[in-house]
């Protein structure tokens, strides 16, 4: 087989299909997600700690103070963003978090459909014989 069969071949397998369905609804489970974080979540923690945009917290290395982050970087001031680390790690926790209540939340449905499907158990063909047997000798 040539180079474009073993291609066309590989990409057919059940897996790399599998994987590109994940990658598409993993791209729009990240945009629902972002949108949760960006459009309901940060704005409840903007109110909780004062309207603080962290994303403007910066040291100026050159020693100057600056009104904010876009007049340092006009000045031309090497500047440390410790506010874009803060607003990450504030974004990584509560993505985090959304992510845990989704997946628990698809357990116990998961964990609920088991429990409905699962038939209850009768007694087995060696129990039901045991049963005839002890029947027989009273």
């Amino acid at each position: 087989m040539g180079f474009f069969s073993d291609f066309k071949a590989s990409l057919m397998k059940g897996d790399v299909l599998s994987l590109a369905t994940a990658v598409v609804i993993g791209g729009a489970f990240g945009k629902i997600v972002g949108s949760a974080v960006d459009d309901v979540i940060m704005p409840i923690v903007g109110l909780v700690t004062g309207g603080i945009d962290f994303t403007q917290k910066f040291i100026a290395l050159d020693g100057n103070s600056y009104a904010d982050l876009d007049a340092a970087k006009e000045a031309g001031a090497a500047v440390i963003t410790y506010g874009n680390l803060v607003q990450a790690t504030i974004n990584f926790v509560i993505i985090a978090l959304f992510v845990f209540v989704v997946l628990r939340a698809a357990e116990k449905t998961k964990k609920k459909e088991e429990v409905a499907v699962a038939a209850p158990a009768g007694p087995t063909q060696e129990e039901l014989l045991i049963q005839i047997r002890d029947l027989l000798k009273k």
